[in-house]
């Protein structure tokens, strides 16, 4: 069997991070090995949310998984919270990340970054994005990578060359999720650095956009390419995933605005990667 390392927190309330990552890649057939950095109550979204900082733990965690000599077929992160976590997920990396590495900036969205995140703070991903084969930011999140203006509309070329951008950084594959070329359309565009080739992948817009999304995104991506699907497979499976899991939530009566119902979704993902 497959096995992949995720490392980010865990919310009990919100649908994302762990919660989603931990399900939906165990659903697809691989042990997943999970590297809590935070517990948090609920997740950002709420107000006097509780959190309680892991860090000290993950350190002596990745050090006894390398005493008992455990290898791994991927190692995915997540929300990372504080600059000793980046640090971390560089280690991890280091000790785990032989055969894929793959960083899901999660820090902002719709122009802004999340509650206690800095520039600098993005600054130090973008170090972390560099050590990474493939990287999926949103365009909030390349944005701040990059130190370039965000803004709502973009044209295909400005997405290339932000994708460029994003690969000089120093990984070998760059993703932007959540890009919309024209009304109605929302997918994702990615670049190939070895190849100088690009790849999309996009589908019908839902009427509503969800919070967790990108995390659900990222680990059917981590998971599907991890299977060894191919890039375009993968980015597919993903945006096809998310937006089920969209569908199936606007189809419930009275649906919460914090989450998605990915659960009911996960066997159309299932058929879908078969």
């Amino acid at each position: 069997m497959k096995k992949i390392i995720t490392m980010q927190d865990i919310s009990g309330i919100g649908k994302c991070s762990l919660t989603v990552a931990l399900p939906i890649i165990s659903a697809m057939g691989i042990e997943t090995a999970v590297m809590p950095t935070a517990v948090l109550s609920t997740h950002t979204m709420f107000n006097n949310f509780t959190f309680h900082d892991l860090t000290s733990e993950v350190e002596p965690m990745m050090n006894h998984w390398e005493k008992e000599g455990f290898t791994f077929d991927g190692v995915y992160t997540g929300y990372l919270g504080s600059f000793e976590q980046i640090d971390l997920a560089s280690k991890l990396f280091d000790k785990f990340g032989q055969k894929l590495k793959v960083v899901d900036p999660a820090m902002a969205d719709n122009g802004k970054l999340y509650p206690g995140f800095t520039p600098e703070f993005a600054k130090k991903m973008a170090t972390l994005c560099g050590k990474a084969d493939i990287i999926c930011p949103n365009l909030t999140e390349a944005s701040y990578l990059l130190g370039i203006e965000y803004k709502e509309h973009y044209t295909e070329e400005e997405i290339k060359d932000i994708l460029i951008q994003l690969t000089n950084l120093g990984c070998t594959h760059a993703i932007l999720t959540g890009v919309s070329l024209e009304t109605g359309k929302l997918g994702a565009y990615a670049y190939h650095k070895d190849t100088n080739t690009y790849t999309t992948y996009f589908n019908e817009e839902e009427s509503q956009h969800f919070h967790g999304t990108g995390d659900i995104w990222a680990s059917t991506f981590t998971a599907s390419i991890v299977k060894g699907k191919s890039f375009q497979q993968a980015l597919q499976i993903a945006c096809d995933y998310v937006k089920e899991c969209i569908h199936l939530t606007l189809l419930e009566e009275n649906h919460n605005t914090y989450g998605v119902n990915f659960e009911e979704a996960i066997p159309y993902l299932l058929q879908i990667s078969k």
